[in-house]
Parts: structure tokens; sequence; C-alpha cells
């Protein structure tokens, strides 16, 4: 999980490819849940909030282009 600073440095395809890496891992967390094998389900809170907050700052710059 990359901190603010730097996710407000990357281009708009990079974010988009933070997003899509982030909803696989989301996805196999809850695949894991699911089955039992989750070892730390306070993860799965995390990795969604991480795709809120790469949503965010693409918002923001998508707002600050015009």
């Amino acid at each position: 999980m990359k901190k603010t600073k730097e996710l407000m440095d990357m281009t708009s395809a990079e974010l988009q490819e933070q997003i899509d890496s982030a909803k696989q891992e989301l996805f196999s967390l809850r695949l894991q849940q699911v089955s039992g094998q989750l070892e730390n389900p306070l993860r799965i809170r995390a990795v969604r909030r991480s795709i809120a907050r790469v949503k965010t700052i693409m918002n923001q710059a998508a707002n600050a282009e015009g």
C-alpha cells in the first residue's frame, strides 16, 4: 500500500493499475474468507480503503483538469 503523497505523483494509468491490483487482492481475500482460510480479516478493510483512496485521488485530478 502506497502513501497518499506517492499516489498523487502517479499518472492516471498507474493509478488505474493500482486499483486493478487492489481489486484482484480483494477478490482473493474474499475467497479466503469464505473458505475459512483468511488469517487477517482487517486486511479486507485496508484494501477497500486503499481502493477508495486511489479513486479519490483520480477524481481530484480529473476535477483539477477541467
